[in-house]
């Protein structure tokens, strides 16, 4: 089966989300991952959709040209005090773009809170026909794979799932044999990258270092063909900001050289179909 790849807004940090659609075709990208839900980070550009009609008749029209399709829009935060509601905009840009998935983090310490909204969350997707994806982040509230599959049980619904980002899954030191334990069809897509294999002991560092310094696959120390190897084949959102090489490539190049590191390292590391027999 063909590896599907997709361009995360990450990677091309504040890149318009008509520009980064056409690098993502001529770059060979599937799908692209874009933000149209504004963080307030600093340095951050607003690419809602609600409020600029016109960047969504541009986003429109750049996924209708190239043939990429839209993979999933981010990030749905789960924090005190939110009314889901405020995601319903969003949620209905990536339905119209025709999106797949909305990916969502827990920021608050109160657990029966953050079920409760990533539910109601879950249920607000439903009439778009998108699913909700919760990824486990090392300096968020839900921090590793037991915080988010108790999430998940708990929340019980039927368009929930997980998104491993593979950063993330290294720093949480999770093990790869306890993704034998996660449902099959919550695997939907994931965040590919590599990283170093020495933990930030601050959390600054580790916060600087996801969001400016990943690495291209195979030039760090995460096991990404064993974390793969449990889990079914799905879409691979390559989420890779890395400030200096954009800064010395460009948008473009950067992203390409990230799929380029990714399909030579998948080369390198086929997978042994007979001993992942619970992919089948």
């Amino acid at each position: 089966m063909k590896k599907q790849f997709s361009l995360a807004y990450l990677t091309v940090l504040g890149c318009p989300p008509p520009e980064m659609t056409y690098i993502a075709a001529r770059a060979g990208y599937d799908y692209v991952s874009l933000r149209p839900i504004y963080m307030g980070l600093p340095g951050e550009p607003d690419f809602s959709f609600a409020e600029n009609k016109e960047l969504m008749r541009q986003t429109k029209t750049a996924l209708s040209e190239t043939g990429v399709k839209l993979l999933d829009i981010e990030l749905a935060k789960i924090f005190d005090g939110l009314d889901p509601k405020i995601y319903l905009s969003a949620m209905d840009s990536a339905a119209e773009l025709g999106g797949k998935h909305v990916l969502s983090s827990i920021w608050t310490d109160d657990r029966n809170f953050a079920i409760e909204r990533f539910s109601e969350l879950c249920e607000l997707a439903k009439p778009f026909g998108l699913t909700v994806e919760l990824e486990f982040v090392p300096i968020a509230s839900v921090k590793n794979l037991v915080g988010a599959l108790d999430v998940l049980r708990n929340a019980k619904q039927d368009n929930a799932g997980l998104m491993i980002d593979f950063h993330h899954f290294h720093r949480s030191g999770d093990k790869v044999e306890d993704l034998d334990a996660v449902p099959r069809e919550w695997f939907r897509f994931f965040h590919l990258c590599d990283t170093m294999k020495e933990i930030p002991p601050s959390m600054e560092e580790m916060t600087r270092i996801l969001r400016e310094e990943r690495l291209y696959v195979g030039e760090g120390s995460i096991e990404i063909a064993s974390i793969v190897n449990r889990i079914p084949e799905i879409p691979y959102s390559i989420e890779l900001p890395n400030i200096k090489r954009v800064q010395e490539y460009g948008f473009e190049e950067h992203a390409r050289r990230c799929l380029q590191s990714a399909k030579n390292y998948f080369d390198l590391h086929q997978c042994d179909e007979e001993t992942i027999f619970h992919l089948k």
